[in-house]
């Protein structure tokens, strides 16, 4: 019998060693027909839903286990936060005053790149800090003071997120604008997540929201708001938004979101330089450009299409009322249309110095 074991010991010594990334359970998601809408590596179950890239929303109504698929129904489409204050943000410089923070730390600490970092798993420190350190880079040269915890959460198993708990928890105390745990996806398919952006090889970007919290709401349109900048600027960065079953920790804040940027088989180089958009995108979404259009105080307790209202259209009605208070004392102290007319081109010529209406003698 020893013989019998000593052999079948050196057998499983000799089977090669798997990545992590490799043994994750890849579900795909069918729609109704039957046709492949994307991959995930979450645990699935029914109510799960999928919001894809063109902004078609769907809802898993079904999972089979044995042969990792899920068929989802389409229920409509997900109408994204107005971001048209976008167009006006670009010639207003944003205020200052406000310290501007973020947190950012990574749960899973061996995911890696396998064309960049020579493997897809690295038990001592994966390539995703390398992903982390350079999204934070890019914040903090626009002005940002980020929080990025180095801290590891081995291994890459299911009490990875109990773990990582107490480092967001900790990193929660700066109260920070928002939160992210980045990662990089497990699908094997490269090309889910290859893009090509501004004439350079880059990677998308997919949000992940856990509905198994409080803050499932607020979540999902922090994450909303991310797409609808990064759709306006740049079109194609975010790969899609999925909201699964689970919590992520994401129960700790109202502004927290998974960003997975890229697969494992994509290589990192591509990824990293899609950090410099998506910090574009988190800091337009988070701090915008006009008073009140984004501020971090207001995403996730309301609309941007509320809040865009609420700025621009405040200052024009203040304006609109002065302008018909002028005209209408004009009116009443001249008695007449033309002396109206005359008298509001020199109180307009008076206000603005001259370089609107009638030129005082």
């Amino acid at each position: 019998m020893k013989p019998f074991f000593a052999c079948v010991l050196a057998a499983l010594l000799l089977v090669p060693h798997v990545s992590s990334a490799e043994e994750e359970a890849v579900y795909r998601l069918l729609d109704e027909k039957g046709k492949l809408l994307t991959s995930v590596c979450y645990p699935l179950e029914k109510g799960d839903e999928y919001i894809a890239g063109d902004n078609t929303h769907y809802e898993i109504i079904a999972v089979n286990e044995s042969e990792l698929t899920a068929s989802l129904k389409k229920t409509g489409m997900f109408e994204l936060p107005d971001v048209s204050w976008l167009e006006v943000a670009d010639s207003i410089a944003v205020s200052a005053s406000k310290i501007k923070k973020i947190a950012l730390y990574c749960t899973h600490s061996d995911e890696s790149y396998k064309t960049g970092d020579g493997e897809t798993s690295d038990k001592d420190r994966g390539g995703i800090y390398d992903v982390a350190k350079e999204l934070a880079t890019q914040l903090e040269d626009k002005g940002v003071t980020v929080a990025q915890s180095d801290n590891k959460h081995h291994p890459h198993d299911a009490g990875a997120y109990r773990r990582s708990r107490q480092t967001a928890a900790q990193l929660l105390k700066a109260a920070p604008d928002a939160i992210f745990d980045i990662h990089r996806d497990g699908i094997p398919d490269p090309d889910e997540y290859a893009v090509t952006l501004g004439g350079e090889k880059s990677s998308k970007v997919r949000l992940l929201v856990g509905r198994g919290n409080q803050n499932m709401e607020a979540n999902k349109k922090f994450a909303a708001q991310l797409k609808a900048v990064a759709d306006k600027v740049y079109p194609g960065l975010i790969k899609d938004i999925f909201i699964g079953k689970g919590a992520y920790n994401q129960d700790l804040y109202p502004r927290s979101v998974l960003l997975e940027f890229g697969t494992y088989t994509l290589a990192k180089e591509r990824v990293l330089r899609s950090t410099q958009l998506m910090s574009d995108v988190i800091y337009r979404a988070l701090y915008g450009g006009v008073l009140g259009s984004a501020g971090a105080s207001d995403v996730g307790q309301g609309s941007a299409k509320k809040d865009s209202e609420g700025a621009g259209g405040g200052i024009v009605w203040v304006i609109g009322l002065f302008v018909l208070g002028v005209v209408v004392f004009a009116f009443v102290s001249t008695g007449s249309k033309k002396g109206a007319v005359e008298k509001v081109k020199r109180a307009a010529s008076e206000v603005t110095g001259g370089l609107i209406g009638k030129k005082p003698k």
